[in-house]
């Protein structure tokens, strides 16, 4: 086949011959993971209860909205520095949601705090609809959604400020946190609030473990949804989640046991060989040659996780350029 009339993901480009390779294996795991998601979607709405391990942090939203209303405080929330609005706001906007509503049982004030226009406008219509599915949508206060600012340590003294003026009696910091996150735990902590924080960002997470009474670590945030409303497509996409990590893990562990023993084998026999030889290079080089055809046909399991030769009848012969230079090995054989 002509050089130029070989297409990017044509069997003789390198694209092709890497699809020819492993491509397959990742459809075929893609494929693998989108059953186990179906399946266990399907289990959801089935009306069969899937576990999903008690998450304390989300367990606390409770606890936090009773003593705020016992004790006549507001409730604050900051869902993150996103900017834009990204699936991690979204997220933690969904929490929020959760904790306003169980707030508007009780007639509890809520303040969230935004830090860019576009999260203040999102947060604004997702609490107003909270209210209106709670059939009290006069409790809403259009004021309790504020736009502080959107530059990140002017954004952190507002919120800090908040907090001191209105005696917050909980706090929710869920979402994108970066150096602003022990601020905003230390004054909350300070006056004694209690308090539920998750980040995405694994170099943020210890500030709040350390300051904060729950932290949501790392998948915890993302299964949030899942868990406090039990939709059966969440719980269903969450549970078949955990299965292909499993499958994953497994495939990995087997994949390592596997390429282990081949590479022991392969070395065993290479030494074999060369301690046969008696030192001759050429006896070395085709008793090597003879492994590798023995091999081809041997370790099967190995082979499905190590990609294997190109076919020959695919292999194209690329033009040489007189101007690139010369490789290590064509530098020591003296050719260009």
């Amino acid at each position: 086949m002509p050089d130029d009339k070989i297409g990017p993901w044509s069997i003789g480009s390198p694209f092709g011959q890497q699809y020819w390779d492993t491509g397959w294996f990742g459809l075929l795991f893609t494929l693998i993971f989108m059953t186990f998601i179906i399946v266990n979607i399907l289990r959801a709405r089935s009306s069969k209860e899937l576990f999903i391990r008690r998450i304390p942090g989300l367990n606390a939203i409770d606890e936090a909205v009773g003593r705020a209303t016992e004790m006549g405080k507001p409730i604050l929330m900051v869902p993150g520095l996103s900017d834009p609005v990204n699936a991690i706001a979204v997220q933690a906007i969904n929490i929020c949601a959760y904790v306003t509503r169980t707030a508007a049982k009780f007639s509890n004030p809520i303040l969230m705090c935004a830090y860019s226009a576009s999260m203040y406008t999102l947060a604004q219509e997702v609490i107003r609809d909270v209210y209106q599915q709670e059939g009290v949508p006069e409790r809403f206060d259009p004021d309790s959604v504020r736009f502080i600012s959107d530059r990140q340590f002017a954004f952190a003294a507002g919120v800090s400020g908040i907090i001191h003026r209105e005696q917050t009696a909980a706090t929710f910091f869920l979402g994108e946190f970066y150096a602003e996150s022990l601020i905003f735990a230390e004054t909350a902590n300070s006056i004694g609030a209690i308090q539920v924080a998750s980040s995405t960002e694994a170099t943020q997470t210890p500030f709040f473990i350390a300051a904060c009474d729950y932290v949501l670590i790392g998948d915890e945030f993302y299964a949030a949804s899942a868990y406090l409303t039990r939709e059966p497509v969440l719980v269903g996409s969450l549970v078949g989640q955990d299965w292909s990590k499993l499958f994953a893990i497994t495939c990995i562990l087997c994949g390592a046991v596997s390429q282990s023993i081949f590479s022991c084998n392969h070395a065993k026999k290479v030494q074999e060989v060369i301690a046969a030889s008696g030192g001759d290079k050429a006896k070395i080089t085709e008793g090597i040659a003879n492994v590798k055809k023995e091999e081809k046909s041997a370790f099967a399991f190995s082979k499905l996780f190590r990609p294997g030769d190109v076919p020959e009848d695919i292999k194209i012969d690329r033009p040489v350029n007189p101007d690139a230079p010369a490789t290590p090995a064509e530098e020591e054989g003296g050719t260009k």
